[in-house]
């Protein structure tokens, strides 16, 4: 089933009882959305934004157990993140595939205790299908990552774990959940919460974002639900707020930054780990999409933004401990683009400043109206929080009991021959919109006509990843998208200036920030 905005508002409409309103389209929202309606539930998904605006397509595209974790003595997060690692595989084999890591070590005693370590992954793996660990002399090392600097790879580990491509999945997954009866809209936000004398929870107000074209003004719609899911990730707080003004905040938020960098410095297929940078942290060096992604820190934010940014220490500390490793050194011209994501990381008892050590574990809360958060958690175990959270909201309102099958069930999209034949029927569909880029007139106009893009971002953040890949080139592409859009849409020149200027502000932060003077 292609999704349909204008067909997805009028079923919103005309629907009077929903089983889950799940508020919130990120990789927890739509997982949520697909394993309740796999069940047979009726399910509404809303996101006030696009599918994946937020951390779910800034993630470092990888489907692992999490090596840091292991560090950490947190072996039931990793064995079930390794679990779910296979399962992703299994399901969504077109976008999850396996990947090689170098753990460069520089003495043989490094080499020994970090194999030891992923002795220990493996066996925590089970029988996976993934390549089990094994040790690398300098020569095997070079021979895997030829960019490596030698003084820093004497010795090395290599282990395997999984790549993904992170706003593709989550895509596949909110049309596999529409496939099986979901009802899934970008560009609504919940308004308020609609309650009974009692104070449950009894629906949904929603306002529909997008302005009929007579600039009319917005729709207000109420809805009624069973169950309402806040899966809104570093946000949950302000629904929570919503719901009771003396609620405790949740969430402690923490940034990861990534900077993106030609294939050049990362030639090969295999990734690199830095298993302990000099503050403590994991970084990874990993081929993506034709280009190498270099992340992440682990910053805490004062506030969850939707539009996080990267500051001068960040870009510094990624560029030298990424120097540190490779033979070709990055310098702040070498850096293509820039992406930032915010963790929905649940604050601990006791709070410090270093949030790297605060839970990756998911949490259910149900609170006294009814509400129920889902917040925390990875992107690897997000089909599992689902299955929790589902079970428990079943429970919670009295739903009757349907078993999850999701662990089997296959993710995904749209088969793309109807691209092939909107080419034979109009030959220009097939034109490029960039030189030199695989972006076709015909991936635009499927990105509106199938997977509800709205906006020049839309396309070229999340249809499309070339705001990630290469910010710049992303700017120039803007204008050909913005036309093709417009005329999809039904819209006008005022709409292609304002979609440009929104366009070019939102790139123009996707670049490396200015030097302090």
């Amino acid at each position: 089933m292609s999704l349909d905005r204008p067909t997805s508002i009028q079923r919103l409409k005309s629907k009077y009882l929903w089983d889950f309103v799940v508020i919130g389209a990120g990789a927890t929202g739509a997982s949520i959305a697909l394993d309740a309606a796999a069940r047979g539930f009726s399910v509404l998904l809303v996101d006030r934004y696009d599918f994946g605006k937020g951390t779910s397509s800034r993630s470092t595209k990888l489907v692992h157990g999490g090596v840091r974790y292991l560090a950490q003595g947190n072996i039931s997060l990793v064995r079930d993140a390794l679990h779910e690692r296979s399962l992703l595989r299994q399901n969504a084999p077109h976008t999850v595939h396996e990947m090689s890591f170098l753990v460069p070590c520089k003495s043989w005693l490094e080499k020994i205790w970090y194999s030891l370590g992923f002795v220990v992954y493996d066996w925590l793996a089970g029988k996976s299908g993934f390549a089990k660990a094994r040790r690398l002399d300098a020569k095997q090392c070079a021979s895997v990552v030829p960019t490596i600097a030698p003084e820093m790879a004497r010795h090395g580990v290599l282990y395997s774990d999984g790549q993904f491509d992170d706003a593709r999945l989550l895509l596949d997954i909110v049309q596999t959940a529409a496939q099986h009866g979901a009802v899934a809209c970008n560009y609504v936000r919940a308004e308020a919460l609609l309650k009974d004398s009692t104070g449950k929870i009894t629906g949904v107000r929603l306002i529909d974002l997008e302005r009929p074209i007579d600039g009319s003004g917005t729709e207000s719609i109420d809805v009624q639900g069973r169950c309402v899911i806040n899966a809104t990730g570093p946000f949950c707080d302000e629904l929570r707020l919503e719901d009771d003004s003396k609620n405790s905040p949740m969430i402690a938020p923490s940034q990861g930054v990534h900077i993106v960098l030609d294939r050049s410095f990362l030639p090969g297929d295999a990734a690199v780990i830095v298993p302990k940078t000099s503050d403590g942290r994991v970084i990874f060096m990993i081929p993506w999409l034709g280009h190498t992604v270099v992340g992440t820190t682990d910053t805490p934010i004062a506030k969850s933004v939707i539009e996080p940014t990267a500051t001068h220490e960040e870009i510094e500390f990624l560029l030298k401990t990424s120097g540190d490793y490779l033979s070709k050194k990055p310098t702040r011209g070498d850096i293509l683009s820039v992406f930032v994501g915010v963790r929905p990381l649940v604050k601990a008892k006791s709070q410090g400043s270093n949030t790297s050590k605060l839970s990756r574990d998911h949490t259910i809360l149900i609170d006294r109206s009814g509400l129920v958060t889902i917040t925390g958690g990875k992107w690897t175990t997000a089909r599992k929080m689902a299955e929790d959270c589902v079970d428990r909201a079943i429970e919670s309102v009295g739903l009757a009991h349907a078993k999850c099958v999701t662990k089997s069930l296959k993710v995904h999209g749209l088969e793309t021959n109807e691209k092939a034949n909107l080419v034979a029927a109009d030959p220009a569909m097939g034109r490029t919109i960039l030189e030199g880029y695989p972006l076709k007139v015909v991936d635009v106009v499927w990105a509106v006509r199938h997977q509800m893009a709205r906006t020049v971002e839309d396309v070229l953040a999340r249809r499309d990843r070339l705001l990630f890949l290469r910010a710049g080139k992303a700017i120039e592409a803007a204008p050909a998208v913005a036309a093709i859009l417009a005329k999809e849409l039904g819209n006008d020149d005022a709409w292609i200036d304002r979609q440009l200027t929104q366009f070019r502000e939102l790139a123009e932060s996707y670049l490396p920030p200015r030097v302090p003077q």
